[in-house]
């Protein structure tokens, strides 16, 4: 009999994380690599696995990470709400902790667009009167 999994679904800038967690004893395994190797910095780190210590369930499940596009941060972001929302599968009831600390909203923040005839979106060239 297998165990069952729970999947969820995240999504920061341009990052897609897909996670399928199971019950075990807490080893993570993102894109084949460790997650200490994968996220080298403590921030991304505790960022990635907030779900799990705001639910008290770190160490209770095997994650199993697949994640794309974006960087580092974006990454992280995408893997937490991934997290987040496998974690409801799991148990409804954790719904409400996550919604307090506001782990269930997709951050909506992406780069704006470059416009014609400036360097960057924003940034214009140097004005110059004479």
């Amino acid at each position: 009999m297998a165990t069952e999994q729970f999947h969820g679904l995240g999504r920061r800038k341009t990052s897609v994380a897909r996670v399928w967690m199971k019950p075990g004893t807490g080893t993570w395994t993102v894109n084949g690599r460790t997650f200490e190797d994968y996220f080298p910095r403590p921030a991304h780190q505790t960022h990635a696995e907030e779900p799990l210590v705001a639910t008290g369930t770190k160490g209770q499940f095997d994650v199993k990470v697949n994640v794309d596009g974006g960087g580092q941060t974006g990454q992280a972001g995408a893997v937490r709400l991934g997290i987040a929302r496998a974690l409801i599968k799991y148990d409804e009831e954790l719904r409400l902790a996550l919604r307090e600390k506001r782990m269930l909203t997709r951050d909506p923040r992406e780069v704006e667009r470059k416009k014609p005839g400036r360097p960057k979106a924003r940034k214009r060239f140097q004005f110059s009167k004479r």
